[in-house]
């Protein structure tokens, strides 16, 4: 995979994430669960691309962790996004939104 097909894998993770994470704050699974349900069911996270990302934007400062219980009493790192991460999700949303047109246009090209 090109170094220009892994960015734009991770970006795509990434804002998935920051956009569930607008919903307020969910630990991982629910995190998947939410852009799987959302997506009605066209996209999914393997557990390792999940947490690698998460990993990269609590380090970019994009997102904030903290450990609690979930909902069946099990420790869990719940995840919520932060101000820098507000306004990055802004900037990645308009970003994909002027690359689904591009893309759009040429698929749509006779």
């Amino acid at each position: 995979m090109s170094k220009s097909s892994l960015d734009l894998l991770h970006g795509t993770v990434a804002v998935l994430i920051l956009k569930a994470l607008t919903w307020g704050p969910m630990h991982g699974y629910d995190i998947s669960r939410t852009i799987r349900q959302r997506s009605e069911g066209a996209l999914g996270l393997e557990d390792a691309a999940l947490y690698q990302a998460l990993h990269r934007l609590e380090k970019k400062g994009w997102i904030d962790a903290e450990w609690g219980l979930s909902e069946n009493n099990r420790r869990a790192k719940f995840y919520r996004l932060s101000d820098v991460g507000r306004r990055q999700l802004e900037t990645e949303m308009t970003s994909w939104r002027a690359y689904v047109e591009a893309v759009s246009k040429v698929l749509e090209t006779a």
